[in-house]
This record gives structure tokens, sequence and C-alpha cells, in this order.
């Protein structure tokens, strides 16, 4: 794991998505960012800001909740993007390019949430006095984003 949340690459990715994001919404009319441009903001920017909360937690429950927040985010990223389309606010290729980067990103957050799996299971050898931690359901994990989310995020 990176030494700090900053150094996280798939953290990157996000912020460069909802940095994106901001500076298109910043030139539409006021009602057009009243109505779409807050919650695509809102919700693009919540997608880093739940990596970065799983990356403060200790328990690997509560880590891979906070992936899966931001996995929710994501996709209500690309719903807005959908209604930025349908309203022509935003031109057909930059869409596809946000949606690219978000499939790209979905793609990392797999990898990560694998990775803390991985940590994990890892550090269980290890004999440490601790107190006990709540059991979670998530022994039986499985990818944040199927390839089925993935090619919906494509579309």
């Amino acid at each position: 794991m990176s030494a700090t949340f900053e150094d996280l690459q798939v953290l990157k990715s996000a912020e460069e998505i909802c940095d994106a994001i901001w500076k298109q919404v910043d030139g539409w009319s006021e009602f057009a960012k009243d109505v779409v441009g807050k919650q695509i903001t809102r919700s693009a920017d919540s997608i880093g800001a739940n990596i970065a909360e799983s990356f403060g937690r200790y328990n690997f429950g509560e880590k891979l909740q906070f992936l899966y927040y931001s996995r929710g985010s994501l996709f209500e990223t690309k719903y807005w993007l959908n209604r930025a389309t349908a309203r022509e606010l935003m031109k057909p290729e930059e869409v596809n390019k946000f949606v690219a980067d978000l499939t790209s990103l979905a793609r990392q957050l797999n990898t990560f949430a694998k990775g803390l799996k991985t940590v994990r299971s890892g550090s269980s050898n290890k004999k440490a006095v601790r107190e006990s931690t709540p059991e979670y359901a998530v022994e039986n994990f499985e990818e944040l984003f199927s390839e089925e989310d993935l090619n919906w995020l494509s579309n």
C-alpha cells in the first residue's frame, strides 16, 4: 500500500476526472449549472472522496464499503453525463472521453479492491495484539464492477 493516500494512482485518476468535469461545468449557464452541473460535480468529487476515506479506514470491511460508495458515485456521474448529452450541455465526443476515463477508473477500483484483499489475507499470519474486529460479509468478495457494469459504462 502507498505511504499516503495522495500517492494512490486510483485517487489521482479520480481527481483528474472530477477536475475536468468542474472546468467543463464552469462554462455552463446558471440554470444548467444549478440543475445538472452541481449534481455531476458532486458525484464526480464523491468518487475520489470515498477512495480517500477508504484509505483512512482500519477495518477491511469498512475500506471495501467506501469503495462501494465510490462505485455508486461513479455510476451517478455516468448518469449525469447521459443527462448532459441529452440536454446538449456537452458534445458527445467530450462525454465519450469522460466515459472512457470512468471505465478505466472502474477497472482501477477493481484492482485496488483486490489488492486490499491480498494485503488482508497476507497479514492474517502475523501475530499482533489487537482488539477483535467485527465480522463483515466480505469473504466472498466479488469485483466492484462486473463486465456487464463496465459495458454499461462504455455505452
